[in-house]
């Protein structure tokens, strides 16, 4: 059967070569020289693509014609279609190979200088060059490319598998990982703004989100991070989180202890830590913390049920001073932190330049006293503490004295904030709104350098925020929060109230009876063994 195929095939095209030789422009030699030494497969297959040149139907004549040659029951169809497919799929590979050395030739970087450029590209956009051709997908396919991972999104759109693959190239490579869900900005005026500081040279980003903006889970499985995304920084031998410095996680809502203490403990070299919106528990992340990242400079943790989370305990204060001894920035927001907790923090890291305990609950100031005369306190160059609930307004007059004093040299940013005003002495349910006892004009003229933030509602139901007019220094507040008005004040519209907490004093040290960890349910343990 195969002899009558060939011998077919053969007539065929020595029928047609005459007729068609004047028809073919082919090109001359020297452009296209072909080769001499030939197999019997390689000139039978030229003699067949030379039959492309004959017209549709004089193909489907002769097809017809061999058919009718043959038995009814033979799978010369079969195969035809089969040779087609073959043929099809070898024209398409060698497209792109050609295209590829075409690309390689026109393209005017080595490919080391092309990695190079690949690697400054953020990730979705290394993606989209990886796609345009061969040569740009195999130069992206280094691992310096995936030095540093940018995988958040403003809807759920990562999953685990992409997570695994992109760790994966990244491999002993991987420097860096932001990961998870991060919505639009909806800070509202008289809320604690988002803001970038810059201290010497060393930028400290704070970031804030509508953090628990709660969406429909129905058709979004598949897109939805489960507890064991970060479990390839532990695969290979732990060689993905070895030398991992940056992690930064969003709104991560199946993230549960035990496996961000996995995740923690494949990172040994992190410097920059930076939660937001997770259900994981304060002092489980900070014994976590505290037993593997020792060499840690920034630490961001801001809690997802403001005023809830009472777990953190004095030992555990001690534990991460004592093993993380070189943090320079702490930001802990919406806890309760008491104040012998927060002082035993402060006073212990003799680093520490950037502290934020904004919407924290239960902290009065008491921390504060002789803080700056300390080697803890005194070297602070920021520090925030806006919309601190139980914040009295005594407190802050002492630390105001303190700065008159001398005390807190070092300091250049200072945020006293309140959208409900101060507590009161006695009573927190009594509300300072404008207080005659703390010296913040004396401070502003004593330090012109510093820029002092102090937003507080006035009996009218505007917020008056007083600070120095200079802004040459290097902290940079931004624009779109305030309007200045001729006498030098600022004036800011009011907003709602968004205080949920239980109504303590704030200092006692009471069971922790409201905090939730929200573990995976049935479903959600469903589809992670699919």
């Amino acid at each position: 059967m195969d002899s009558v195929v060939l011998h077919s095939v053969s007539a065929s095209s020595a029928a047609s070569s005459s007729s068609t030789s004047s028809m073919a422009k082919r090109p001359c030699p020297s452009q296209n020289p072909r080769v001499e030494n030939l197999s019997d497969v390689e000139r039978l297959l030229d003699a067949f693509l030379s039959l492309s040149d004959l017209p549709s139907l004089s193909l489907d004549l002769s097809f017809e014609r061999l058919l009718q040659s043959v038995s009814s029951d033979s799978d010369l169809i079969d195969r035809a279609l089969k040779m087609g497919s073959l043929l099809l799929d070898a024209a398409k590979h060698s497209s792109r190979k050609r295209a590829s050395n075409h690309n390689s030739l026109a393209w005017p970087l080595p490919p080391d200088l092309t990695i190079k450029v690949f690697s400054m590209l953020d990730t979705q956009s290394l993606c989209y060059a990886s796609a345009t051709c061969s040569m740009f997908s195999k130069c992206a396919k280094d691992p310096l490319c995936y030095t540093n991972l940018d995988l958040t999104t403003l809807v759920p759109k990562v999953n685990n598998a992409v997570v695994a693959t992109m760790i994966q190239r990244a491999g002993k490579a991987l420097r860096s990982l932001k990961l998870g869900v991060v919505p639009g900005a909806t800070t509202s005026l008289g809320s604690c703004p988002p803001f970038v500081c810059t201290i010497r040279n060393a930028i400290v980003e704070v970031s804030n989100f509508s953090w628990n903006d709660k969406r429909s889970r129905q058709g979004r499985e598949s897109s939805i991070l489960t507890r064991c995304c970060l479990s390839p920084l532990s695969g290979d031998g732990g060689t993905p989180g070895a030398l991992l410095r940056k992690l930064h996680l969003y709104n991560i809502e199946r993230m549960d202890n035990a496996s961000l203490g996995a995740a923690l403990s494949a990172c040994p070299s992190l410097l920059d830590l930076e939660i937001v919106g997770l259900h994981v528990e304060l002092r489980q992340t900070l014994m976590s913390v505290s037993a593997n990242c020792h060499l840690i400079e920034r630490l961001f943790f801001e809690s997802s049920k403001t005023g809830r989370d009472d777990s953190l305990k004095a030992q555990t204060c001690f534990e991460l001073v004592n093993n993380c001894p070189h943090l320079t920035s702490l930001s802990l927001r919406g806890f309760k932190l008491h104040d012998c907790k927060v002082r035993v923090l402060v006073k212990g890291f003799r680093k520490l330049k950037y502290v934020d305990f904004s919407t924290s609950y239960s902290i009065t100031g008491n921390f504060l006293r002789n803080l700056g005369s300390c080697n803890g306190g005194n070297f602070l160059e920021v520090l925030i503490l806006r919309d601190c609930m139980h914040l009295k307004e005594m407190e802050v007059a002492r630390l105001l004295t303190a700065i008159l004093a001398g005390d807190f040299k070092f300091l250049v940013h200072l945020d006293i904030s309140n959208r409900e005003g101060l507590a009161s002495e006695a009573d927190w349910y009594h509300r300072c709104y404008n207080s005659s006892i703390m010296p913040i004009k004396e401070v502003l003229e004593t330090r012109p350098d510093m820029c002092l933030v102090a937003e507080y509602p006035s009996a009218e139901g505007s917020y008056m925020e007083t600070f120095d007019a200079d802004m040459n220094s290097e902290i940079s507040l931004p624009s779109q929060l305030s309007s200045h008005t001729s006498d030098g004040s600022i004036f800011m519209s009011t907003s709602e109230s968004s205080y949920n907490s239980d109504q303590g004093s704030g200092n006692e040290d009471g069971q922790d009876a409201n905090y939730v960890i929200y573990e995976e349910s049935s479903d959600e343990i469903d589809f992670l063994s699919l």
